[in-house]
């Protein structure tokens, strides 16, 4: 976890499974497992497929049966919480609440999901750049959707007059979401603050900013 401040904290932290409880789970995710934990440890560069496969008590046939490469984990260690992101966001998009509910939705859920899954998210970016340019283009590519997705609900509102007009809708975004992304360098969980209250927080922030001027 890279060092920072302790703001952050009140989730407890994941129960540990038995061996029991883990021989149980599907062969991909017992994989996922373990390199998480692995890469975390060692660093997605010296940490060697073997050293995986034991790790998940499986063998490399069995990987490979699931995942082409090593740097497949490491894709789908954060694609698949940007899956997640991305459904709960276009289910809160798709609701019948008032606009700014609905920012107010996904502002707070991002926050809060990525914060769940810090570690995987930290170790994600730390090593992004050595993905596959393949991969490297399709991450950006489902967080661009996710983006765009949030900067045409912002200049919904600021048609109708629910948001102010005079800030970048582009802009806007590219703010909050860097803010999100540096989640990981100073959020913790043994902190003064949950997930949920800095996700409440940082949606406040953003519906802040977005008020219509009143002065005129």
């Amino acid at each position: 976890m890279a060092p920072g401040s302790s703001i952050g904290g009140a989730e407890d932290p994941a129960a540990q499974v038995s061996e029991s409880e883990a021989e149980q789970e599907p062969v991909p995710q017992r994989l996922l497992t373990a390199a998480t934990r692995l890469f975390a440890e060692r660093g997605f560069e010296t940490t060697s497929v073997q050293e995986i496969v034991d790790a998940a008590g499986v063998t490399k046939g069995a990987m490979y049966h699931y995942f082409g490469a090593k740097d497949d984990l490491l894709y789908e260690i954060y694609a698949r919480i940007l899956r997640v992101q991305t459904a709960r966001m276009e289910r809160a998009v798709d609701s019948a609440e008032s606009i700014q509910q609905r920012l107010r939705a996904v502002a707070v859920d991002v926050v809060v999901t990525t914060v769940t899954h810090l570690d995987d998210t930290v170790i994600f970016f730390r090593s992004m750049h050595l993905l596959h340019p393949d991969k490297q283009a399709e991450v950006r590519a489902q967080r661009r959707h996710y983006h765009e997705r949030v900067r045409r609900l912002i200049e919904e509102g600021q048609s109708t007059g629910a948001f102010r007009s005079d800030r970048s809708a582009e802009l806007v975004v590219d703010f909050f979401f860097g803010a999100v992304h540096h989640l990981g360098f100073w959020y913790r969980r043994d902190g003064p603050m949950s997930g949920q209250q800095v996700g409440e927080q940082f949606a406040d922030l953003l519906l802040d900013s977005l008020r219509p001027d009143s002065s005129g």
